[in-house]
C-alpha cells in the first residue's frame, strides 16, 4: 500500500493536500486516481442530495402554502424565499443538475408531501399522488400559491 492510499485513510486532510500538490506539479502518475475519482463522485453525489433537500423543503412549504392557507405567514415566505434562492444558485453554478431536475423532483415531491401531511395532521389523500405544481412554477419567486399570478405575500397573508 503506497504511502498516499495509506494517508486517504488515516489523515484525508493530509492525503487531500499532498495529492493536489501532486497534480498541480503535473506528477499525474503519482497521485491517488483511485480515491481522487471516489471523492469527485462523492462531491457530485452532495450536488444531487442538496438539490434534493432544497427541493424538498420547497415544496413542502408550498404544500402547507397551499392546503393551510390560515397559517401561512412571514416564516413560511422566508422558508420558500431562501429554497429558491439557493436552488437557483445550486443550478447556477451546476448547469449538469438541469438534466437531474425532474427525477430528483419527483423523489423531494413524494417526501413534502409526507411530510406535508404529518406536520398539517390533514390526511395524505389532501395531497395529490402527483405535484400539483410544475418546476418552473415552484422554482418562480413570483409563484404562491392561492394568491394572484405575480402578487407576494405580505408576510402574514
Amino acid at each position: 500500500m503506497s504511502r498516499l492510499v495509506s494517508a486517504y485513510e488515516t489523515d484525508f486532510h493530509a492525503w487531500a493536500l499532498a495529492n493536489a500538490a501532486l497534480l498541480r506539479a503535473g506528477r499525474v502518475a503519482e497521485a491517488d486516481a483511485e480515491h481522487i475519482a471516489e471523492e469527485l463522485e462523492s462531491m457530485a453525489g452532495k450536488d444531487r442530495k442538496e438539490l434534493t433537500s432544497r427541493l424538498l423543503q420547497l415544496l413542502w412549504h408550498l404544500l402547507k402554502w397551499q392546503y393551510q392557507p390560515e397559517r401561512a405567514g412571514g416564516s413560511w415566505a422566508n422558508t420558500i424565499n431562501i429554497q429558491r434562492a439557493e436552488i437557483e444558485v445550486l443550478l447556477d453554478e451546476n448547469p449538469s443538475l438541469h438534466a437531474i431536475l425532474p427525477e430528483r423532483f419527483a423523489v423531494a415531491y413524494a417526501k413534502a408531501r409526507r411530510f406535508a401531511s404529518s406536520e398539517t395532521r390533514l390526511p395524505s389523500a389532501t395531497f395529490p399522488d402527483t405535484c400539483p405544481f410544475t418546476i418552473e412554477q415552484t422554482l418562480d419567486p413570483g409563484f404562491w400559491p392561492g394568491l394572484p399570478s405575480n402578487q407576494a405575500p405580505d408576510g402574514g397573508r
